[in-house]
């Protein structure tokens, strides 16, 4: 399956990504997890440690590698490179591996007035569309509140985005727009995970709020997950709560006979 999630900051998309992929990779499915929310941690959500990520630079920041793959440098407008630059070593090359799961982070792409045709852009939507469509991992894609990362040529092969939310207007308000977002660009099922959830009034909130979207589950209010994020490591490790409340959540997704 290939999976992206989104929800506007601090609604927990990034713990959902993050134990989803150990969830998964505890199952023995290969899974590849990209974080392209340059404000998220999912390093940190899958488990990888500090130590580990000391050195690792994000993809877009790295300009030799741009300069050779696309042929211009980083942030070059103006030159000519290459539209589809190879990037299928990329997942070996450059990523982080955690109990089975294969971690790349993209970094940000700049965003120059609606959106950057630039050689780094080429490099890390090439990357995208060849896991997406090349490649027959679990692909699970942390992404910001916006889809600038998704192009039309990727929708199509998209399962599922999902949409984290906490039971608040303002994030019933990035649902709505996410949701717009992802109509414009073709991807069809667009599903709804309701988090820090205090009882079936939150549940019932949600559900009324966004009529229309399919739920696929929810994650409790947990404590457990805020220590995880203070000692820097996965809610996954230290909680059987949110581990069997996002294994739910997987297999609503999947559906039946899956």
């Amino acid at each position: 399956m290939k999976i992206a999630v989104s929800g506007k900051g601090g609604a927990g998309k990034t713990t959902l990504a993050g134990v989803m992929a150990r969830v998964l990779a505890n199952r023995g499915k290969k899974i590849i997890a990209i974080d392209a929310d340059p404000d998220s941690n999912l390093a940190s959500a899958i488990g990888i440690d500090e130590g580990s990520l000391a050195g690792v630079r994000p993809l877009a920041s790295m300009e030799e590698f741009i300069a050779e793959r696309p042929g211009a440098k980083k942030g070059e407008y103006g030159s000519f490179f290459k539209l589809n630059p190879r990037v299928d070593d990329i997942p070996e090359r450059f990523s982080l591996t955690k109990e089975g799961v294969r971690l790349i982070i993209l970094g940000n792409i700049p965003q120059g007035g609606g959106g950057c045709f630039c050689a780094e852009n080429a490099l890390l939507r090439g990357l995208l569309s060849h896991v997406m469509i090349e490649r027959d991992e679990y692909v699970i894609v942390d992404l910001e509140a916006g889809l600038e990362y998704l192009g039309r040529g990727t929708t199509e092969y998209i399962d599922a985005l999902i949409v984290i939310v906490e039971p608040g207007r303002r994030s019933f308000q990035t649902a709505r727009q996410v949701k717009k977002l992802a109509d414009d660009i073709g991807i069809k099922k667009v599903c709804i995970v309701g988090n820090k959830i205090n009882g079936r009034e939150d549940k019932d909130f949600i559900r009324e709020n966004l009529q229309g979207f399919p739920v696929l589950g929810y994650i409790s209010q947990n404590a457990k997950i805020a220590e995880a994020d203070r000692r820097g490591i996965s809610p996954y490790d230290i909680d059987e709560t949110v581990r069997a409340e996002i294994a739910e959540i997987i297999e609503a997704l999947e559906g039946p006979g899956r």
